[in-house]
């Protein structure tokens, strides 16, 4: 299994993969609460890549993708998180192919998050998800993950989003 940065050549992988959970949801197999046409789409993929933030999980092909940044997303200012600091890691748009769900892809790549968020000295963790999705939010809980808040909102031109915000501090 590796990780790595994601490049061009992986984009139509990302977009397959977002198909994939988009058909699968819309067959009632997945509940993440996303949209077809509207997140994610080839666009949140490839902005990302170029912005340098996207990264792959590849097992012999790409089987999973993620965006790591530093980058909260507007609803975060007023949440009641924990730790109130400069030094936040935010993984946005996780992802595995569902033809490789159940085979701990997921909990290795927010393994590899935290440890690049501690090679990159950025302590406190933050991720959110739709809280339709108990799949994500039981992982994340096994994880220590802290559900902090849940925020009404419109999240990714998705209306009607209660979003689940987490944290967790390495420090802790």
């Amino acid at each position: 299994m590796l990780f790595r940065e994601a490049e061009r050549t992986d984009l139509d992988s990302i977009e397959m993969i977002y198909n994939d959970i988009h058909t699968a949801e819309e067959n009632g197999l997945k509940t993440i609460g996303w949209m077809r046409g509207i997140y994610p789409t080839r666009k949140t993929a490839e902005e990302s890549i170029l912005r340098g933030d996207m990264f792959v999980l590849e097992d012999g092909e790409v089987l999973g993708a993620a965006i790591i940044n530093r980058t909260q997303v507007d609803v975060y200012y007023n949440a009641p998180w924990e730790h109130e600091t400069d030094s936040v890691c935010v993984l946005h748009t996780l992802v595995i192919s569902p033809k490789a769900a159940g085979k701990g892809y997921g909990r290795a790549f927010v393994e590899f998050y935290e440890r690049w968020a501690k090679e990159h000295d950025l302590p406190e963790l933050r991720i959110d998800t739709n809280a339709r999705n108990t799949a994500a939010r039981a992982m994340y809980g096994k994880m220590r993950y802290k559900e902090i808040g849940i925020v009404p909102t419109e999240f990714n031109g998705i209306p009607g989003v209660d979003l689940v915000l987490l944290e967790k501090n390495l420090a802790d």
